[in-house]
């Protein structure tokens, strides 16, 4: 009778061993295929593991329910959308799951976007948004801080806005910020290159600005044909123009260009202006 149990013991322990080498094991080592699965809020386990046998990422939906069942994390898995694949065994899986190890996506924004090239950088790498999305960004116009993000792919616009709007005022918590040092800082964006220019060209252009003549810069036509400074920020600028803006470097030019290379030639008189303008202009 000993004997008998001791091999019925066996048996279920050999029986135990083989369930967890198949739990263990990935459906596909060898796989480099990747998957963006979704967890609806309201899953449970069951259909959340019936869900990765569909699609392929695990051999038994089965298995993965004992897994979490004896893991204890049955209670625990999250909604949102994770980046799995075959070669990742039942574990891996759960606990990425049970962690809310979310996919992210790795999104750069460069100085000087606009809302319209931040909404279509976002609709690129990330999942759609709303419709009516673009109109909600662009009120942020010259608040999303150009830099790089690591979002979560399925992050809502509002949620992508805080992110970027959060991180400009972290960087200029201790600056004295304005709406019309942003918009001054969003045309040095688009108008110059380097530091030094930037400084250069602030100083121009709120010369101008006191004087009440127009700014007459190219990169927002409005300008010259009107006074003052554009109603809001025509680009969202990095820190470099937006210290500029705050501090201009003294100087005694009155007009500025740019040339095909980039380059910023700037002039003292309108007739220095108009001699560089044949030059570099052709």
């Amino acid at each position: 009778k000993k004997s008998f149990i001791g091999y019925f013991l066996v048996i279920i322990l050999l029986i135990f061993w083989v369930w967890q080498m198949l739990i263990f094991a990935p459906k596909d080592s060898d796989s480099k295929r990747e998957i963006l699965f979704e967890i609806k809020r309201g899953q449970g386990g069951r259909e959340i593991a019936k869900n990765l046998e569909k699609e392929g990422l695990i051999k038994s939906g089965l298995q993965f329910r004992f897994h979490i069942f004896f893991r204890g994390v049955s209670g625990r898995l999250q909604a949102g959308t994770y980046l799995l694949s075959p070669s990742m065994n039942i574990p891996k899986i759960a606990e990425k799951i049970a962690m809310g190890d979310i996919a992210r996506v790795t999104v750069t924004i460069p100085e000087g976007f606009t809302t319209e090239q931040i909404y279509q950088r976002l609709q690129e790498e990330l999942s759609g948004s709303d419709p009516d999305s673009l109109t909600e960004i662009k009120k942020y116009e010259g608040y999303l801080f150009p830099d790089t993000y690591e979002i979560k792919y399925d992050a809502s616009i509002e949620e992508m806005i805080k992110m970027m709007t959060d991180n400009f005022n972290k960087k200029t918590a201790n600056l004295k910020i304005t709406s019309e040092i942003v918009i001054m800082a969003s045309i040095l964006e688009k108008e110059v290159k380097t530091k030094e220019d930037k400084e250069l060209a602030s100083d121009v252009l709120w010369k101008r600005l006191r004087l009440g003549m127009p700014l007459q810069v190219d990169a927002y036509m409005w300008t010259y044909e009107n006074q003052g400074l554009p109603e809001k920020p025509i680009s969202n600028p990095g820190l470099e123009s937006i210290l500029a803006a705050i501090h201009p470097q003294d100087n005694a030019y009155w007009y500025y260009l740019s040339t095909s290379e980039g380059e910023t030639i700037f002039s003292k008189t309108l007739e220095e202006h108009n001699i560089a303008k044949a030059k570099y202009l052709k």
